[in-house]
């Protein structure tokens, strides 16, 4: 097997059909420990809310789980695995399953591995760890770790912890037989089309699944097609769908939207609606994940519409250090207020006893 793992045909289709893929973040109890109980309801939340997958011990996770004192990042990963199995086993679907993998290389093979064994499809590979590795030095670390596990590229942005990767990079990234998608969330317009320009010149552009994870551009990702000149004609390209910490709530909401935009683009016709809701999103964002005050406060705001749903016991992050920014509060009530239409509140309210158990 010379080119590592292969996703299996199922999972590569639903990868291009398109999914809502929240980043699942950490439920901890007041005292900072592990809350198994609403960590299961909140993967329980995604399936039943209509999640196609689920990634797990990325950056809404916290990528601490990982850290010798708290040790959660086999059993996060493990209890997300259990729990997405029953409720496959229960209704008949086939969720697909994406761990973070990061760190040094011996770190991210490692966790590729751990993965694989626990039955997860593909792996994120962060690579906020190698901020001074070159082009060739990147590139041989994410082949070692493809080698264990499928990988799912993911351009992070460096205000939550990423590094700027080249042009260059994408399109030999790209051409590893066995990445099967790119999650692109450098919050940028001009880094954005370096890597989708570089599937495009990968000669690849059918093989690998693009995914939105510029939560500040949501809508505007989602019904643009991308056409680009090559050396093979022109390639047209488009984002499937989205692996997104803001899909992290209001999941039942996110996965109607995907269907609107779906149904947008098989129209040929984006609607003015659409593109007014595509602001609102943006706005939503910027209090959500603390825009005003560099992203500080981003996982914090994760948590807040979550336990006002009753989904989390609180807000506690691994760093207690970890919370919402002054005035954050406020900025999520008001958009609360101002736009219902993305707010799945009755349908969390409906369900939340069958899935804290």
């Amino acid at each position: 097997m010379a080119d590592g793992p292969q996703i299996t045909p199922e999972v590569r289709r639903q990868l291009h059909d398109g999914l809502v893929i929240p980043a699942h973040p950490l439920a901890l109890t007041a005292d900072g420990k592990f809350d198994e109980r609403h960590q299961r309801a909140l993967t329980r939340y995604y399936h039943a809310a209509g999640a196609g997958g689920i990634a797990v011990g990325v950056h809404t996770t916290q990528f601490a789980i990982r850290e010798p004192q708290h040790g959660l990042f086999k059993p996060v990963l493990e209890l997300a695995a259990e729990t997405i199995a029953a409720c496959d086993r229960a209704t008949g679907r086939r969720t697909v399953k994406i761990a973070g993998v990061c760190g040094q290389t011996a770190q991210a093979v490692a966790e590729a591995q751990l993965a694989r064994e626990l039955g997860y499809d593909l792996g994120l590979l962060s690579l906020a760890a190698l901020r001074e590795a070159t082009d060739d030095q990147l590139i041989d670390h994410a082949q070692r770790v493809a080698w264990e596990l499928p990988l799912f590229g993911f351009y992070l942005q460096p205000a939550a912890g990423g590094r700027l990767l080249s042009p260059g990079f994408w399109r030999r990234f790209a051409e590893i037989p066995n990445v099967a998608g790119i999650k692109i969330a450098p919050f940028n317009r001009y880094q954005t089309l370096d890597v989708i320009r570089a599937v495009a010149e990968s000669g690849r552009a059918d093989d690998i699944a693009l995914y939105t994870g510029n939560d500040d551009h949501i809508v505007g990702d989602l019904l643009t097609e991308f056409a680009f000149n090559t050396s093979g004609g022109v390639v047209k390209l488009r984002f499937a769908g989205g692996l997104l910490g803001h899909w992290a709530c209001w999941t039942k909401c996110a996965v109607e939207l995907l269907a609107e935009c779906q149904q947008a683009r098989g129209s040929g016709v984006s609607s003015a609606a659409l593109l007014t809701k595509a602001a609102q999103i943006t706005e939503a964002n910027a209090a959500l994940f603390d825009a005003a005050n560099g992203f500080a406060g981003c996982i914090p705001g994760i948590h807040h519409v979550l336990h006002g749903q009753g989904l989390l016991p609180g807000l506690r992050c691994l760093d207690p250090r970890e919370t919402l920014s002054p005035g954050q509060a406020a900025a999520i009530e008001r958009i609360r207020k101002e736009h219902p239409w993305m707010m799945d509140d009755e349908f969390v309210q409906a369900h939340r006893d069958e899935w804290i158990k």
